[in-house]
């Protein structure tokens, strides 16, 4: 990676990495399904009036259903319920576990012995977390985002699905084209589908989340829930859509189009190092000593079961 390419993967893991106290700011003002649902509505338009959308299929609705629904709707109820930024970011990493686990079930890819010792130390830092619940972390919300984690895996598993006939036919359309720079063509192809696929299936998360939000938070769904917010809560609100989700996955999907998958993945470690810093510095979030061995044993987990993992695009943070 040149240097230029470094700095952006830390950019764009520091800005995921504080889109969790921004998540928190946001939450001061609007429940945590509408809050959910205008984030892709706000993502998905205007670009679903210019992006080509993807197959519609069976892949997709899980992708959607698994990457945005389950995961954004969980960690954000989550920390509606008391969970701190910095923890929730930290936990949110055990979908790196729970994906080689489905990959190796549900796609019969091999997992070697290092991921799975860090498996287990990961598992261990799981552990430090649960014996220490309350306060910054309540139980409730420790279920939830453990739900978010396996939810967000299950749509890691459905893009490398959905983007495997894209690779080919991108494969196809190169052995045929102008010998002008194939491999930026496909780079840039590769790009825009992932781009793609996160504000088409943004699109379809928004209604089931609208649905979802009228049903269970039906009292929110007043004029006055939107003029009396704050303007931190509105501007947390802009920073998720427009930084965190559109800036923050268009500089990573470059990234994964111009590197190796395994050359970038490794900056997403330093998320929940980002995210636990903020906390402490924005909200006044406690460290512990608990907290800090917690952190220690998942990235260190993390960072060997990180080694052969090949998601690349695929993954969505914040």
């Amino acid at each position: 990676m040149t240097p230029i390419h470094i700095a952006l993967a830390v950019l764009v893991a520091f800005i995921w990495g504080v889109n969790f106290t921004f998540i928190a700011w946001a939450l001061e003002s609007f429940p945590p399904l509408m809050l959910t649902a205008m984030r892709f509505f706000f993502t998905a338009v205007p670009l679903v009036l210019f992006l080509k959308p993807p197959k519609f299929n069976r892949t997709l609705f899980i992708y959607a259903i698994g990457t945005f629904v389950l995961q954004y709707a969980f960690v954000f109820t989550a920390m509606h319920l008391g969970a701190s930024a910095g923890l929730t970011a930290l936990l949110l990493q055990m979908q790196i576990f729970i994906t080689v686990l489905l990959a190796y079930v549900l796609l019969g890819e091999t997992v070697s012995h290092k991921q799975i010792i860090g498996m287990v130390v990961g598992v261990l830092g799981l552990g430090v977390i649960a014996l220490n619940l309350g306060g910054d972390m309540p139980l409730v919300g420790f279920v939830c985002i453990l739900i978010a984690a396996i939810g967000w895996s299950f749509g890691n598993i459905a893009s490398k699905q959905a983007s495997k006939p894209s690779n080919r036919d991108t494969t196809q359309q190169d052995a045929g084209a102008t010998p002008v720079s194939p491999a930026h063509s496909k780079n840039k192809t590769a790009a825009l589908s992932a781009l793609a696929l996160v504000v088409w299936g943004g699109l379809i998360a928004c209604v089931i989340l609208t649905l979802s939000s009228l049903i269970f938070e039906t009292d929110a769904w007043q004029l006055a829930t939107f003029t009396q917010a704050s303007s931190k809560s509105w501007l947390s609100l802009g920073f998720i859509v427009y930084i965190s989700t559109l800036i923050g996955f268009g500089l990573w999907a470059h990234l994964l189009a111009q590197n190796t998958a395994s050359k970038v993945m490794p900056f997403a470690l330093l998320v929940p190092v980002f995210g636990m810093a903020t906390s402490v510095l924005l909200t006044g979030e406690v460290v512990t000593w608990w907290k800090m061995l917690a952190m220690v044993l998942i990235l260190s987990g993390l960072i060997l079961a990180n080694v052969k993992i090949r998601l690349g695009r695929k993954v969505v943070h914040g």
